[in-house]
């Protein structure tokens, strides 16, 4: 008996030090060739121009070519789950943005866990919306649009994007928030909505800061407040919702890195360190500023924790709202 524990002893010890340096291993022969960074959207949205910014510099820190890879379609379901299925090896990544914390709660089935079957890296920014109204409509601030909503039931109606947007949700939010009644009307995106808001057959809209300040500077459109909890840095004289009328009121767009799960932590930490090294160049915080966006960065931890209350708040909103994407 001794000298079967003495040789497992022996070769228990002699193991060590390998499962010791695996981890650092991992982290040091990665990546072994280009990685690719999904985006579920088509090219030319602000998470498409996201990616490519965030993407160029990453791969130059990380010593590899990150390709950028278009995934479109299913409300994000299609690019997701090529992440999802991934081998765990950080060689795929994906550009998720707000739409990745609603999609379990607006389809009954998915081909992967959001929480389980992702690991996250980093979350990059988050972009506020703002809410505009006509300008033939008596209404100047968020209060004047509550007390329009109750006074005129039904005659309030409103846009946000797809039906399953954040900015649809935005609009279910505030109302439910402040209880007062507008319609949602769907629309496939920002081009099919502008026309029916600018010529006064929509009341009001929530969308992109960036997309809508144009037309608030030459008042062709009235924006009385963004969703942020502080000011744009676009449109600093806008004042948020929450100030404005709603305390409290928080609805964001944001854009984050996740990886496969089950991604070993040390590429993970290393994905992160270089990506909260981008968030730190000045020309890069520039950029992301002029998009509308507030720089951000922070642990994989803090996007895990971030991503469950986003789950959490808008599966709440959806529900309440009887909300379902087919």
């Amino acid at each position: 008996m001794r000298n079967k524990w003495t040789i497992g002893t022996a070769a228990a010890a002699m193991l060590l030090p390998s499962l010791m340096l695996a981890p650092t291993s991992a982290a040091q022969s990665y990546p072994q060739r280009p990685v690719r960074l999904v985006v579920a959207v088509s090219a030319g949205g602000s998470t498409d121009v996201m990616a490519r910014l965030i993407g160029a510099r990453l791969g130059a820190r990380i010593g590899q070519q990150v390709v950028i890879d278009n995934r479109p379609g299913g409300s994000s379901i299609i690019g997701s789950e090529i992440v999802a299925k991934a081998p765990p090896d950080g060689h795929t990544l994906q550009m998720a943005s707000g739409s990745f914390g609603t999609i379990s709660s607006l389809f009954t089935k998915l081909p992967f866990d959001v929480t389980r079957d992702f690991a996250p890296v980093c979350l990059i920014a988050t972009s506020p919306y703002v809410l505009v109204v006509q300008p033939s409509l008596p209404i100047k601030s968020v209060p004047d649009l509550i007390r329009y909503g109750k006074a005129n039931p039904g005659k309030l109606n409103y846009a946000g994007s797809t039906p399953g947007s954040l900015q649809r949700l935005a609009g279910e939010l505030l109302k439910r928030t402040a209880g007062f009644d507008m319609t949602y009307v769907p629309y496939k995106g920002t081009g099919p909505m502008l026309p029916d808001l600018l010529g006064g057959r929509l009341q009001a809209a929530f969308d992109n800061v960036l997309i809508l300040t144009p037309y608030i500077r030459s008042n062709t459109l009235r924006g009385i407040g963004v969703t942020s909890a502080k000011r744009s840095a676009l449109f600093p004289e806008l004042p948020t919702i929450a100030e404005n009328g709603v305390p409290g009121f928080h609805a964001v767009g944001w854009f984050g890195i996740l990886s496969t799960g089950k991604t070993p932590q040390p590429v993970i930490n290393k994905l992160n360190g270089a990506l909260m090294a981008i968030m730190q160049e000045p020309d890069i915080r520039e950029r992301l500023i002029k998009q509308g966006a507030e720089p951000l960065g922070g642990t994989p931890d803090e996007l895990r924790q971030y991503l469950a209350a986003e789950i959490a708040k808008w599966g709440k909103v959806i529900r309440d709202a009887g909300i379902k994407v087919e």
